[in-house]
């Protein structure tokens, strides 16, 4: 978005591929021993939800979903009760139905359901009885005005500043807040749904979409292939399509579009690279939405359609590495799944990894070198500030909230040892184990265990020399960076390198060599610089570059990070527009953390965050609340 028994019998089938309903959806075996998720209430062993039908209506002024929702279960021998997660719901009533579709029987028969205690961050559960000829559940619902997984926005916090926005985030375990389900990767379901929102804005869904605006404000939608819960997504606002080819379309604000789909008309070259390297896509249409700037990450890759940060709009198209692993969670993610938030390694370290793959087949290897090493110093900065529970690969997140474990070692850390691996074993001999593995377990979720049992069954019982070089176990099992992880060699930070001596050594910043530089270069540079530096220094670079009005965010994140540490204080103005206008976590977290490291750049942080705040979704403000411990006090200092 993150045990050691293998649980190779226990994976859940559910097939399908291309656009095709899965030929099992509504039935599916069940499996024996689905994993303990000790994130979820659901118990999917004895009964478990293989469609949903959703129905629901968008309340702007109320900032509610209202509406039904209708599962289809596969019942154990003898079960009788369904568990579900809810969290911010508010249920009115549920009905049981048999034989059949429910839409097809408005009527139902009243069911007995309780709801528990709740539960820091899980919610509460909803337990519903269930009849002997029970084969589907009708709960009506509507959602709190906060509920954690919805960003209601103003118009004025959009593009166009005319109509409200809204869009949800699921991942990890935040689709309980605006659908009772089964929140757990370890159950996939297709789904289908019935969304009513007021003309002339548009809904869009992780599934087939239109490429039009609806009259009457009302959209129907159809996902045949399974998905687990956290890929269920929504989004609403004025918006419009731009087609980038055959299979590829990119959604915005209509003030977005054409930038948008000029910055990311390479998607389609993306997916080709990538059916070349591991297979067919099976989704259908690959489609982007560009959201507005409170969206909390960078992209978010729910199935048909990746929602994005428009902080990626750069103006060169140097910042598509992330729809690279937008685009690559298509296979690793969304087919083979993370079957608990234990293994969110399996999801990250797989995704990153290829998208390492995609951008060396569409702009080549040096650029990729790049990336690599960036992504390296990502995770030995991040190492060094984790407990060591949260330096491996396999996490035990029980009791925690499974975003603790969303840092740079699944997705870094994952990436390098799969890097090892193909380095070990040869290009040729990992790439057809992945596209294997693929084909084998696809539209299943699978744990850490049943992923390093295939591993070692398949290819390293047979090397045991390469299998002692690269001590599987070590890196998942153990903690940090093990020291045969691959060293990423990169030309292009050979010359940013020798233009930095050259300005330590006394070279002003308008003298240096910097023509051409790509983004990754300048982000070396900033990176790099001497500490401490003086303030004529800060304001040399400055000058020669415009750092602090510089349009690319990952480039002004960089700098403005270094402004803070060195309280450069002509860059504060740009920080706290920033602040105030940009919502993604990747970028709000290491800068509130710089600022809280004094006193003064505490107090400063907590009076931006006040303003800053309300435009943030809660994925964001979870931790920047504990950053700069926005508790009473913090709000009365602020104030």
């Amino acid at each position: 978005m993150n045990r050691t028994a293998t649980w190779i019998g226990a994976l859940v089938a559910l097939g399908g591929c291309g656009g095709q309903e899965p030929p099992a959806a509504r039935s599916v075996p069940m499996a024996a021993t689905p994993p303990v998720d000790p994130h979820s209430f659901a118990r999917p062993a004895e009964v478990r939800v293989t469609h949903l039908d959703l129905d629901l209506t968008v309340d702007f002024e109320a900032r509610r979903l209202r509406g039904t929702a209708t599962l289809s279960l596969e019942r154990a021998p003898g079960a009788g009760e369904l568990r579900l997660d809810t969290r911010q719901l508010e249920v009115a009533a549920v009905t049981l139905h048999s034989e059949g579709r429910a839409e097809d029987q408005p009527g139902g028969e009243p069911a007995v359901f309780t709801l528990g205690e709740e539960s820091p961050f899980l919610g509460r559960g909803l337990t519903v009885a269930l009849g002997p000829a029970t084969t589907a559940v009708r709960i009506e619902y509507q959602t709190l005005p906060g509920a954690a997984a919805l960003q209601w926005l103003e118009p004025a916090q959009t593009a166009g500043g005319r109509h409200p926005f809204l869009f949800t985030q699921s991942q990890a375990i935040l689709a309980r807040t605006w659908v009772p389900c089964q929140d757990t990767p370890a159950v996939r379901m297709t789904y289908e749904a019935t969304i009513r929102v007021p003309p002339p804005l548009v809904a869009l869904m992780s599934a087939e979409n239109p490429t039009a605006p609806s009259a009457d404000g009302v959209y129907a939608f159809r996902m045949p292939q399974a998905v687990p819960s956290y890929l269920l997504a929504l989004a609403v606002g004025e918006l419009e399509f731009r087609s980038m080819g055959p299979r590829t379309g990119v959604w915005a604000e209509p003030a977005l579009a054409a930038a948008a789909a000029w910055e990311f008309a390479e998607t389609e070259a993306m997916m080709e690279a990538a059916e070349r390297l591991y297979g067919p896509y099976r989704w259908g249409r690959y489609d982007l939405l560009v959201l507005p700037p409170s969206f909390p990450y960078g992209g978010m890759e729910n199935p048909r359609l990746t929602f994005l940060t428009p902080t990626v709009i750069a103006g060169d198209r140097s910042l598509v590495a992330l729809i690279a692993h937008e685009l690559a969670h298509s296979w690793s993610g969304n087919l083979v799944t993370n079957a608990t938030w234990n293994d969110f390694w399996l999801n990250e370290g797989f995704t990153s990894y290829i998208e390492n793959r995609l951008i060396e087949e569409v702009k080549g290897a040096e650029y990729a070198e790049m990336l690599r090493a960036l992504s390296l110093q990502d995770l030995e900065d991040e190492l060094a500030g984790l407990a060591e529970r949260d330096t491996h690969l396999w996490l035990d997140l029980a009791g925690r909230d499974p975003d603790d474990g969303m840092t740079s070692v699944a997705y870094d850390k994952g990436a390098a040892l799969l890097r090892l691996l193909e380095e070990t074993l040869g290009r040729e001999t990992w790439d057809a184990y992945v596209g294997d593995y693929f084909d084998r377990f696809a539209f299943r979720s699978i744990d850490t265990a049943t992923f390093v049992a295939d591993l070692e069954a398949r290819l390293l019982s047979a090397r045991p020399d390469d299998a002692a070089a690269i001590d599987l176990q070590g890196w998942v099992y153990g903690p940090g960076l093990p020291a045969n992880h691959p060293l990423p060699e990169s030309r292009a930070f050979e010359a940013v390198d020798a233009e930095l001596a050259r300005w330590r050594d006394g070279a002003p910043a308008a003298e240096l060599a910097t023509a051409g530089w790509v983004t990754q270069q300048w982000q070396h540079f900033l990176r790099n610089l001497p500490d401490p530096l003086p303030a004529a220094g800060l304001a040399d670079l400055d000058r020669a570059f415009g750092l602090s009005t510089s349009g690319n965010s990952e480039v002004l994140s960089a700098w403005l990070t270094v402004a803070i540490r060195h309280d450069y204080r002509p860059a504060y103005p740009a920080l706290e527009t920033f602040l105030t206008t940009v919502g993604r976590r990747k970028f709000l977290k290491p800068l509130y953390a710089e600022l809280a490291r004094t006193e003064d750049g505490l107090a400063w942080a907590r009076r931006v965050y006040a303003n800053a705040r309300p435009g943030y979704h809660s994925v964001s403000t979870n931790t920047i609340d504990e950053i700069l411990g926005w508790e009473e006090s913090g709000r009365k200092q602020a104030g």
